[in-house]
């Protein structure tokens, strides 16, 4: 029988109320600390919730039995807010901006079978226009062995504006057209059902007005597992890798196409005809 992560180490904390009130109420530390720490930080979850889990390949069409590449962001989401609520990470969470996201399978896990979640936080170094950016890097590993991989970039606090900044390709629009669909008002929530992330700003206008946002959007994850499931049922092969920019949020109601460019594995989202995210996806 496989090992288990071992039971000192906490359980991964769900998603709940309560974790999502002391994100929103957490407060930046004044001043700074001179020394910005990596934090390291494990979380076990004693089993997969494969309810769940067929409940999300069921709302974005994955086929098949496997565990869509894309729901692994779901406990290392978890693991990532765990680690942000860490009191030596001295910023506050509310604000902070999902830049890019990276996922990778590297191995099957068991029915039943432990997974222990190992997440390094690093404050990458002030860019050129001071703009301040943390990387978070988990690994889901079961019995020894790595399961998955998942990366995201936050943007912590805005560059100066007027800075110079280094160039940056813009992207290219000029794929086939592959899938295309509408958000409706509901989308943010019924998101929030499947990941449990309650956050204000993907649920109702007046819910994200509260939170500074003009519309409520829609969660970048949930465009990028959309993303997923079209590119896969279109080849019949599965996603081993999946990595993507997030360049303007999409709000709901938004009238949303994938373009992808053939035989290269890169693809754009457009909302409204303006480009969302850019991506790459590796195909198993």
């Amino acid at each position: 029988m496989p090992a288990a992560p071992a039971t000192h180490v906490p359980a991964l904390p769900s998603m709940g109320p309560g974790i999502l009130l002391r994100a929103l109420l957490k407060r930046p530390q004044r001043p700074l600390p001179a020394l910005l720490p990596e934090l390291v930080t494990e979380y076990r979850l004693d089993s997969l919730p494969l309810g769940d889990i067929g409940r999300y390949r069921a709302a974005f069409g994955f086929a098949g039995d496997r565990i869509p590449l894309t729901w692994w962001y779901l406990p290392a989401q978890r693991a990532h807010l765990a680690t942000m609520l860490d009191p030596r990470f001295p910023f506050r969470i509310a604000g902070l901006v999902h830049m890019d996201n990276l996922l990778e399978e590297h191995g099957r896990i068991a029915p039943g079978q432990a997974l222990l979640l190992r997440t390094v936080l690093r404050i990458l170094p002030p860019s050129a226009s001071g703009a301040l950016r943390c990387i978070l890097e988990t690994t889901g590993m079961a019995a020894g062995s790595p399961v998955f991989s998942c990366s995201s970039t936050y943007l912590i606090r805005r560059g100066e504006r007027g800075a110079t900044r280094p160039p940056e390709a813009g992207p290219e629009l000029s794929g086939r057209a592959l899938a295309q669909w509408t958000l409706d008002a509901a989308a943010g929530r019924r998101y929030a059902r499947l990941s449990g992330d309650w956050n204000p700003i993907h649920l109702t206008r007046w819910s994200a007005r509260l939170m500074g946002m003009r519309k409520p959007i829609i969660h970048g994850m949930h465009t990028l597992a959309s993303c997923c499931s079209a590119l896969e049922n279109k080849s019949g092969r599965s996603a081993a890798r999946i990595e993507c920019r997030f360049r303007s949020p999409v709000a709901l109601g938004s009238a949303v196409i994938l373009r992808a460019a053939a035989g290269t594995g890169g693809f754009v989202v457009e909302a409204d005809g303006k480009p969302a995210v850019t991506g790459h996806c590796a195909l198993a």
